[in-house]
């Protein structure tokens, strides 16, 4: 308490076995009172009380005050009537804290960065927090480590039994056969020396896929010996697992195994790429087995909770693991799935989700905290007290950023407009907060991406036009125009200065917190791990895709064969009179879609459409409907509807099947039980692909299109993915 005190208002308070003056804030512990709870009290004016229930309840109950004291510099103050008595709701509220070369900012902390995180953690609510043991499916070693990763796995267990918190670990089943006796005997010993390593160890969570890929039997044979293993070391700590990542035959295996109940396990846990919902497996276990949650918090795409409407720009520049305050949503999720658990600990690859890990620590607490005055505590605590009110408005205008068209979104420069005036009237100790540098970096950043679309878009217009002209100007040099307008820079003045800035405040990200925004300046692992200063320049518009088809037009024979290809590409969005086009991954042109049950119900996209993204850029020479696409995952169906249609005439579908499991085979069914096609792969390379529709599914006038992918698979429920659909009208009966 003291230290935080001082670090916020230069003020030092004396640290003494008793209070023996007018003012003092006292810390003990009382008899009695559920677990981790603790009052907090002004007994007088001057003196604040806090009282645990137990050593936890001692650490949560300063967490508690250090949240409610109004401190500046040279300043501490608390409210008069300050009187609380309060204990968690949640039973486990933890955070996976991953030292590994995969995270976008954690390889690079040293033990006190640690030890200062996991204190604010706790300041929170969080009781857990969740290791990697040194060998995973990450790199041996990163350059940013200042500790081997067993070193730095030992102390942050240390640091965790300090504070009182429990210790897990994320203990993934790498080998490829836990059949074969000598695996699991090399197995034992590994895992064994890591557990005897650690000075506190509480639980083990061992995930059943992504990574690992085991069959349940044998998979549940190597836990049982390992919960043994475990209990050499640990005699209290307990064995988890998740049937992450199972197959349809996998999962009925492995329910079968549980009902045989087996005691050396203490439950399940539920995360990402799950194939049936967490009431249908709360339904289907043994009432014995808690359920422990996983929520991703981390990932904004290609995730268990995908950021909702979101515009393809992000996805293509800012990237997967991106600075991702989602206060609102994280609630949503909280709330919808927190009541079939016993509680969480988050998936989290790096500080990127910080807001996100204080709403589920808070929530944690108390789930009916207002997420307003979570992240008011969040802004008084870490941003200060002068700042607050703004800084808190500023974490919910950048979330609403990241909601809908990003062309149409004029809230993006007015974000930033709110940052800059923080900025501006920052202390010098406030520009160096990081939580500071990350709002002010992704605000920056969206805005930039903004403008670059603004100005790409009508600079993609712009070369359409001088396509245009070729029947009066000749192809060749119509294809010359256009290219030309193409391959100038079309950032503005005030681009440039927004990409300067977003550079600044990465170096200034780098020095403070280590976050690693690029792989050559900061030597990030990948692109796609949240190093997204390298994808700031990735084109917006169809421009690698145009030149591909310029250099076709070119090499053809005829004037009139270069005619017809220009006329196709001006013509690409066009289904002809009576027809009708819908680029699904485009919220501007997906008037036909069906959205399903919605975020707010379905939250992991299970019946409910998702703006999805692909596998290659626009600048690998996708059309930017290639790379955005509309998806529903798992086994759920994807849906179009057209309604007034003529019910004398004949229609085709035109369909182009993009996404990023391009492996995946695909189906597409008219009104339910009409087969336009059987489960066929997805053409590669990508290119629109033709079917009738029979006559008898549009007689009504109407007509729904549903795709979806093979029932039962495992991984990560991706697969049922649509770029662009074209219903044209070919005759009349």
């Amino acid at each position: 308490v003291a230290e935080e005190i001082e670090k916020r208002t230069q003020l030092r308070l004396p640290v003494k076995t008793s209070a023996d003056g007018p003012s003092a804030i006292s810390l003990g512990k009382k008899q009695g009172g559920p677990a981790e709870g603790f009052s907090v009290r002004v007994a007088a004016p001057g003196r604040v009380t806090v009282e645990g229930n137990d050593d936890r309840g001692v650490v949560f109950g300063a967490g508690y005050l250090l949240r409610q004291l109004r401190m500046g510099r040279q300043r501490l103050e608390v409210a008069s009537d300050l009187n609380t008595t309060s204990s968690p709701r949640i039973p486990i509220r933890g955070h996976q804290l991953g030292f590994r070369p995969k995270t976008n900012s954690y390889d690079a902390w040293t033990v006190p960065m640690w030890e200062q995180y996991i204190r604010e953690l706790a300041i929170f609510g969080t009781n857990t927090i969740e290791l990697i043991p040194p060998r995973s499916d990450d790199d041996a070693d990163s350059p940013h480590f200042p500790l081997p990763p067993i070193e730095m796995m030992v102390e942050m267990s240390r640091i965790a039994s300090e504070y009182a918190l429990d210790v897990s670990i994320w203990y993934p089943a790498l080998d490829k056969d836990y059949s074969n006796p000598a695996t699991v005997e090399f197995a034992l010993n590994e895992w064994g020396e890591v557990f005897r390593r650690l000075p506190r160890i509480d639980a083990v969570f061992v995930p059943g896929g992504d990574p690992g890929h085991t069959q349940p039997k044998f998979l549940m044979a190597l836990l049982e010996k390992q919960t043994q293993n475990l209990r050499k070391y640990h005699p209290k700590a307990k064995m988890w697992m998740s049937p992450q990542g199972f197959t349809k035959e996998w999962m009925e295996e492995w329910f079968g195994i549980l009902k045989t109940e087996p005691e050396w396990l203490a439950g399940v846990v539920f995360g990402p790429q799950n194939r049936i919902p967490l009431p249908d497996m709360r339904e289907r276990l043994p009432k014995r087995y808690a359920i422990r949650y996983y929520p991703d918090i981390t990932h904004s795409f290609h995730a268990q909770y995908p950021a909702r409407d979101w515009d393809s720009a992000f996805a293509l520049t800012e990237g997967r693991e991106g600075i991702n305050p989602r206060p609102a949503d994280q609630a949503a999720i909280f709330r919808l799935n927190t009541p079939f658990t016993g509680g969480y600990v988050t998936y989290s690859e790096g500080c990127n989700d910080d807001v996100n890990k204080i709403v589920w620590s808070a929530l944690g607490w108390n789930p009916d905290t207002p997420v307003e005055r979570i992240i008011a505590e969040y802004s008084r605590f870490f941003i200060g007290d002068s700042t607050a009110s703004a800084f808190a408005a500023g974490v919910f205008a950048l979330e609403q950023n990241w909601r809908g068209p990003l062309l149409a979104n004029a809230a993006v420069d007015t974000t930033l407009q709110q940052f800059a005036e923080m900025e501006r009237r920052a202390t010098p100790q406030m520009r160096a907060n990081w939580r500071f540098q990350q709002a002010l970096y992704r605000a920056s950043y969206d805005a930039f991406l903004r403008s670059r679309l603004i100005s790409e878009t009508a600079q993609e217009e712009r070369a359409m036009g001088e396509l245009g002209k070729a029947r009066r100007i000749g192809s060749l040099s119509a294809v010359a125009a256009a290219e030309s307008v193409l391959d100038a820079d079309a950032r503005t003045e005030r681009t440039r200065e927004l990409r300067a800035r977003v550079f600044e405040l990465a170096e200034a990200l780098f020095q403070s917190i280590r976050m690693q925004l690029s792989v050559p300046r900061y030597q990030a692992i990948g692109v796609r791990r949240g190093a997204n200063l390298d994808g700031i320049d990735l084109g917006l518009n169809n421009r690698g895709w145009l030149k591909e088809r310029f250099a076709e037009i070119r090499s053809a024979s005829s004037e009139a064969d270069r005619l017809a290809k220009i006329d196709a590409i001006l013509n690409w969005t066009n289904p002809g009179p009576g027809g009708f086009y819908d680029d699904l991954g485009n919220q501007l042109q997906q008037p036909h879609l069906m959205p399903g049950l919605g975020f707010f119900k379905d939250p992991e996209f299970r019946q409910t459409a998702l703006m999805g993204t692909g596998s290659r850029t626009p600048d690998q020479g996708w059309r930017v409907s290639w790379y955005n696409d509309a998806e529903v995952m798992f086994d759920g169906p994807l849906q179009v509807a057209y309604s007034n249609l003529d019910p004398e005439a004949r229609y085709k579908v035109r369909v182009t099947y993009t996404g990023d499991q391009l492996q995946i085979p695909i189906r597409l069914v008219a009104n339910g039980s009409i087969e336009i096609h059987p489960y066929r792969p997805k053409p590669q390379p990508v290119a629109p692909i033709e079917f009738d529709i029979p006559v008898e599914a549009t007689r009504g006038g109407s007509l729904t299109l549903e795709w979806t992918r093979p029932p039962g698979l495992g991984g990560s429920g991706r697969g049922c993915q649509v770029g662009e659909v074209w219903l044209m009208r070919t005759e009349s009966r």
